[in-house]
């Protein structure tokens, strides 16, 4: 049986304590793929204070839950973490860990490049950055949308 976690939550989190969580009496794992999001401080020459992120409480857990049910049909894993943050987060702090679990690298390689593209294009999370010259929310970027729309060809 699959070991499944999606959290949305304002607290941090330790990424070694979660592949620990995930992986924990399995002796069927070989590969445990890991993305974790940072804050960065800048965008191009422009330097960010921190961002805010915002989400629909319900829909947004539901909508991460599908994406993990298409992987988890898609690819032969044992395991899936998604955790993601909303409220201020500043440079250099986690934003989101994805972990994906397999037996062979590539099937965990693959959903979780696979969840994080969803993630990044259509999950429903809202961003608001604080820069020098004032606060403004960031619109969607067309290289997201291309990067989840290649899951759908083939």
């Amino acid at each position: 049986m699959a070991n499944v976690t999606i959290r949305i939550q304002q607290a941090d989190f330790d990424i070694g304590r979660e592949i620990a969580a995930l992986t924990e009496g399995r002796t069927d794992v070989g590969a445990v793929v890991t993305f974790s999001g940072i804050c960065r401080g800048s965008e191009g020459d422009e330097a960010i204070a921190a961002l805010t992120l915002e989400h629909y409480p319900g829909m947004a857990e539901a909508e991460i839950a599908r994406h993990t049910e298409a992987a988890m049909s898609r690819w032969p894993l044992t395991g899936v973490t998604v955790i993601h943050r909303v409220g201020r987060i500043e440079p250099g702090e986690n934003i989101v860990l994805v972990l994906a679990a397999s037996a062979h690298r590539q099937a965990a390689f693959q959903a979780a490049e696979f969840l994080m593209d969803y993630l990044k294009a259509n999950a429903p999370f809202w961003k608001r950055e604080e820069k020098p010259g004032g606060t403004s929310w960031v619109d969607a970027r067309g290289h997201d949308d291309d990067a989840a729309a290649r899951w759908t060809r083939s």
